[in-house]
């Protein structure tokens, strides 16, 4: 393993957060609309209490000494900087494994897995199961510096692949994603195969191609209807991301709580959908992974979904991926889970797939032991088939 890019640190200039807190300040709040709940949007006496809380408690600095404690690199690939965290793992030959994160997470969904997938024995595990964790922010997301243009999955996947065995030089790894990192990493199984031994991912990563609903199961069918359900009220934000981004920005950009509202409302949504209960994690924990679109701007990483169509979601015809490839599904996902059949569509090898008995969209946040369970036992099945 080398160590590519250069080193870096996390390090806010005072004046940065001088004009945060005076926005927050002087926040502006609307009205609320009738039903002080989570369906229209995130409640006002939410975002008051966050507002409140960001102000009297929150502690970036303490986040940036957490995330310090880390190595990081700032690597050039192809002209295009790459924020990545980096852990090598313990014994004399850990596996290495890719992490990607989607919109609106962050790297900072992983942070408390590092340790733990890099270094199991000191959590009770077993030393031959060390990953060496490479946690790579999308260009634009994080510290990764915004792109000159939109980026797709197909590009992301190639810079990925670059990563790995080039600029780390790893002749073996496994990859994992969730989210936009779902279809990154299917594209990295599909296009990118030098040295990747399989993938796991949170969603199909692709849509089949050539559907001919005649050949639909029941099983496949009952659940494009669950889909539909589901994904009706909460799909708005994709057609003004995809379409109109640069209007949106200029309020996620001027207002702290405006992009805090507008990112944490999907938190709630997709862990804890239809409830009136607030998101199931800590305000500390949802402003930090806020604070990483503050620092480095809303904009770019919008920019993915004007991606999101069947030309890249739908596996190319008479093409499947041929590498192990693994799922595990949450029930609360804003994806319901798709079924197996609906997968191998796709997929030649599945050797992994799982349905949570509970959690959301962000596991490595709501379901943290059960994804480090679900990495080990792929990684052991995947490589027996190599």
């Amino acid at each position: 393993m080398t160590s590519p890019g250069a080193p870096f640190r996390v390090q806010t200039d005072e004046e940065t957060l001088r004009d945060l807190r005076q926005r927050l300040e002087r926040a502006r709040f609307p009205r609320q609309q009738a039903g002080a709940d989570w369906k229209t949007g995130t409640p006002l006496s939410y975002a008051k209490r966050l507002r409140d809380y960001w102000l009297s408690e929150f502690d970036w600095r303490a986040w940036e000494a957490r995330i310090n404690e880390f190595d990081q690199r700032i690597v050039d690939i192809d002209g295009q900087r790459i924020h990545v965290v980096v852990e090598r793992g313990s014994g004399k030959d850990p596996l290495p494994l890719i992490m990607t994160h989607g919109w609106p997470g962050s790297f900072l969904e992983f942070i408390d897995l590092i340790d733990v997938l890099a270094h199991p024995e000191k959590h009770g595990g077993l030393v031959e199961d060390a990953f060496t964790v490479v946690v790579p922010s999308l260009p634009g997301y994080g510290f990764s510096p915004a792109p000159a243009g939109p980026l797709a999955p197909p590009q992301i996947a190639a810079l990925w692949s670059k990563l790995m065995t080039e600029s780390f030089g790893f002749d073996r790894y496994i990859a994992y994603g969730s989210d936009w990192g779902s279809l990154v990493t299917a594209q990295l199984a599909l296009n990118h195969t030098a040295g990747l031994r399989g993938t796991l991912m949170t969603t199909p990563g692709f849509m089949p191609a050539n559907l001919d609903p005649v050949t639909f199961t029941q099983e496949e069918i009952a659940w494009q209807q669950r889909m539909q359900q589901a994904l009706a009220p909460e799909t708005a934000y994709q057609a003004v991301q995809g379409t109109k981004p640069q209007s949106l920005a200029y309020g996620l950009t001027d207002s702290p709580l405006a992009l805090a509202c507008w990112i944490i409302e999907k938190f709630q949504g997709w862990t804890v959908p239809g409830s009136t209960q607030d998101p199931p994690f800590s305000m500390n924990e949802l402003i930090a992974n806020v604070m990483l679109y503050w620092l480095n701007g809303s904009l770019a990483p919008m920019w993915l979904y004007m991606f999101l169509d069947s030309s890249y979601t739908q596996i190319p015809a008479g093409r499947k991926v041929e590498l192990p490839a693994g799922f595990v599904f949450a029930p609360n996902d804003l994806f319901s889970p798709a079924p197996r059949s609906w997968i191998e569509r796709s997929y030649s090898h599945v050797v992994h797939y799982r349905v949570a008995p509970g959690g959301g969209h962000f596991p490595g946040m709501d379901n943290s032991a059960l994804l480090v369970s679900e990495l080990r036992e792929f990684s052991r099945g995947a490589l027996a088939r190599i």
